[in-house]
């Protein structure tokens, strides 16, 4: 078996194609840090001020970062596992916070040379990166649909939407320039659901099978 990471915009539905991965495949899956993480809720009901005083952007990066290295770690030490986003994809939320002013220059180059470090030690691991990522684009109609559905409520404020907005337009950018640590399966949520329509799950995990046979061929 192999190591898929599942990427994408917040919203798209990573942790139910994760699941569905899992399930499948007979994988573990390793969840983000969404239920248990203390800062997520502060970083997006904080005022300007709160975000100037306490710092929660940069303190929610180290806190994501902190916990995806762990379970990149986990992963990569067997050849069975699923992944809902990675750490590969964390340096694109610090880049995007500190374009909106929510990191500083300072604490943007202390993150980039924690991460690099943490990156290179995966190097020392007998694997040294996924073999597939899952990558899941829509269009932002779709991406809001989503957020509103799922229902966390420090999600749900308008003043949010321009954040989302400026998030998603270089999600793609990301993948194309940025992510070259394993293949991509890109999976259209525009015209997915893994949730409620059964035939679209089973294509879902039908194209990563024969993905995966290819990239093991």
């Amino acid at each position: 078996m192999s190591v898929i990471v599942v990427g994408g915009m917040i919203g798209l539905g990573k942790t139910s194609v994760a699941e569905l991965l899992g399930r499948e495949l007979g994988s573990e899956v390793f969840y983000e840090s969404v239920d248990d993480n203390p800062i997520l809720p502060l970083f997006y009901t904080a005022s300007k001020e709160e975000i100037e005083k306490h710092r929660y952007p940069f303190l929610l990066q180290l806190y994501f970062l902190d916990s995806r290295f762990k379970s990149i770690k986990r992963a990569l030490r067997s050849n069975r596992n699923v992944l809902d986003r990675s750490i590969y994809e964390d340096w694109y939320f610090a880049k995007v916070n500190r374009e909106l002013g929510r990191i500083n220059d300072l604490e943007f180059q202390v993150y980039e040379n924690l991460a690099n470090n943490m990156l290179e030690e995966l190097e020392e691991l007998p694997k040294k990166a996924p073999d597939l990522m899952v990558y899941l684009k829509g269009s932002f109609e779709t991406v809001l649909r989503r957020i509103s559905l799922r229902g966390r409520d420090f999600e749900q404020d308008e003043s949010l939407v321009e954040y989302y907005r400026y998030l998603w337009k270089g999600y793609d950018e990301w993948l194309m320039k940025y992510y070259n640590q394993s293949d991509v399966l890109i999976v259209d949520m525009d015209l997915t659901d893994v949730v409620n329509n059964e035939e679209d799950a089973r294509k879902l995990v039908e194209q990563v099978k024969d993905k995966l046979s290819v990239l093991q061929m």
